[in-house]
């Protein structure tokens, strides 16, 4: 299979966000509350969500991921509880885009790492996966994920 990677420059963007650590193996369950969650507390604060979910990873340990499950939204909306009002930061980063079952996500990792390190890249240690669509809506295989790798800025 073949990807098409490409570094692009965001701007920082407000978010209403869950922080959890949890195992791999519970990760979905885990995401499906923490959306339902947040898509109701959104609601709540008649907030605008300005794209699909995300989750951040800020470590890779399939035994303690600790991520970060949440929305982009219009403004700033102010926590409660475990909901933090929080930001996607701005910067360079490396996106792609998979379409399958999220098993198989890992083929794409490791093409785009090696892409990055043949750029001279230096990804940093957070990766963001935004999903368009869910296995409840649509088949395995027609899965939408876009994946970023933040990169880091060269030192001057």
């Amino acid at each position: 299979m073949s990807y098409l990677f490409q570094v692009i420059e965001t701007e920082p963007q407000a978010a209403v966000a869950i922080r959890k650590v949890t195992s791999a193996n519970n990760l979905p369950t885990v995401v499906e509350e923490v959306f339902n969650t947040i898509v109701e507390y959104i609601s709540k604060k008649e907030g605008l969500s300005l794209g699909p979910a995300f989750i951040a990873y800020y470590s890779m340990d399939e035994k303690n991921l600790e991520v970060e499950i949440g929305f982009p939204v219009s403004e700033e909306i102010p926590g409660e509880g475990e909901i933090i009002c929080t930001e996607i930061p701005g910067g360079k980063r490396v996106v792609g885009y998979y379409k399958g079952a999220y098993a198989y996500m890992t083929y794409l990792y490791d093409e785009m790492l090696k892409w990055i390190l043949l750029k001279g890249l230096e990804p940093s240690s957070l990766v963001y996966e935004y999903y368009f669509n869910s296995p409840q809506d649509v088949p395995e295989n027609e899965l939408l994920t876009k994946v970023e790798f933040l990169l880091k800025t060269p030192s001057k």
